[in-house]
């Protein structure tokens, strides 16, 4: 990747860009505006929400406000826990577009694959969820459709009724959290891997390897997280609201990290700490 603009290709031959823009804990409102508006005019062209994160109309006026034009962005959001029946994913989506104030999203997703009040039967609520979002592709309503925080038994146990595949499974993907079975198993089904959390948390900052490797390269920890994720084939979504972080973490491709570097920073096991079981979570 030799600049924020490349792309990945999807199943269904849809351009997306290789870098995001994250607003998860984003405030919605001013804050979300401003954050949006300025990752616009500092280069990001893939903007990523969610029906959980509150902010779809602060993201959506911010977009509104980027002076870039809407079909040269690219747009995700995500289905919330609550709304796994194909009414309401239905009805929640056309909320999502009004909020977003759009007619369309380039991506999305069901958030995660096993909410706690559909625990008892999350196989039919992720089929019906995932008929509705066949519709809304097929109506030309979404762009591409995909998953979030799936292992490879959700994944199974969608496929078994999905028409059309997942064409992105967004995780959590950063120095020392890998996931490297599932990533195997989504890039045979064709899958891109989103990295959600690319930085980790506050904690990579603190760890001595990765200090090192800011200092040799000249670039903050941040950058070196970001540039890791291109070069293990994920497409990082980095999220700040200050204009500087924002601007600065997509300088990241004038320098390439070495294989053994790579290694280095896959091989910190749990710096940062590992993921919840999404079979387990208590939302």
């Amino acid at each position: 990747m030799r600049n924020e603009k490349d792309t990945y290709r999807l199943l269904n031959g849809v351009e997306i860009p290789c870098i995001g823009f994250g607003t998860w804990q984003t405030p919605d409102g001013d804050v979300a505006v401003n954050s949006v508006k300025c990752a616009i005019q500092a280069g990001y062209r893939h903007i990523d929400t969610a029906q959980a994160y509150g902010n779809e109309e602060g993201v959506g006026e911010g977009i509104r406000q980027g002076s870039v034009p809407r079909e040269k962005l690219f747009i995700t959001t995500k289905l919330w826990n609550t709304n796994h029946t194909y009414d309401l994913t239905m009805r929640t989506f056309e909320e999502s577009l009004k909020k977003l104030g759009l007619d369309y999203v380039d991506l999305f997703l069901i958030h995660w694959p096993n909410p706690a009040m559909y625990r008892s039967r999350w196989e039919q609520a992720n089929a019906e969820s995932w008929k509705a979002m066949e519709e809304l592709y097929e109506a030309g309503k979404i762009r591409a459709i995909g998953i979030s925080n799936f292992r490879e038994h959700h994944i199974e146990a969608l496929m078994k009724t999905a028409k059309i595949k997942p064409m992105v499974n967004q995780i959590r993907l950063c120095p020392g959290e890998t996931q490297d079975e599932l990533v195997e198993y989504c890039k045979a089904q064709g899958m891109i891997l989103e990295a959600y959390s690319p930085l980790g948390n506050g904690k990579i900052f603190e760890v001595p390897e990765m200090k090192a490797l800011a200092d040799k390269y000249g670039k903050s920890i941040a950058q070196i997280c970001i540039r890791w994720g291109l070069q293990q084939g994920y497409l990082p979504l980095p999220k700040s609201v200050t204009p500087s972080r924002i601007e600065d973490n997509l300088k990241v491709f004038d320098f390439e990290l070495t294989d053994a570097d790579v290694q280095l920073i896959a091989n910190l096991k749990g710096c940062v700490g590992l993921s919840g079981d999404p079979d387990k979570m208590p939302f």
